[in-house]
């Protein structure tokens, strides 16, 4: 089945049995709630262990972080590397998608830096370093 894509008024194939879903609803899902866009956002700035992310985001319960972390690492957002080591020792990064991602929570962070300044809420400083893609 072919379907007519609006914006470059072309045909494109739909999978069958596969009922349309709202591009919004489908991204909120992956990066939806209180935690997983700030996760990203972090993990921008490069490798963070779990305990470097927990400080991160003081207001995060551990169970809450490690479930957050489990389904952006399912959403394909994040990659986890596990080290074989004593203590054992794991790193969360930005997968390819979740780095796609990152210019629309800036652009979300923009509006808010300009919502808190109209309602003199003090805005948090924090730069990102530069990450090669």
């Amino acid at each position: 089945m072919l379907k007519t894509n609006t914006i470059k008024n072309e045909k494109v194939p739909v999978a069958p049995g596969r009922p349309e879903q709202c591009s919004v609803d489908y991204a909120f899902q992956r990066i939806g709630g209180k935690y997983k866009a700030r996760i990203l956002w972090h993990l921008y700035d490069g490798t963070k262990r779990y305990g470097e992310l927990r400080r991160h985001l003081p207001d995060i319960t551990a169970k809450m972080l490690t479930q957050a972390l489990r389904e952006l690492e399912a959403d394909q957002l994040i990659k986890r590397q596990v080290y074989l080591e004593v203590p054992p020792k794991v790193e969360y990064s930005l997968d390819g998608s979740g780095r796609d991602l990152v210019p629309a929570i800036e652009l979300l962070s923009g509006w808010a830096r300009i919502q808190m300044e109209k309602n003199n809420i003090p805005v948090m400083p924090y730069k990102h370093r530069a990450i090669s893609s």
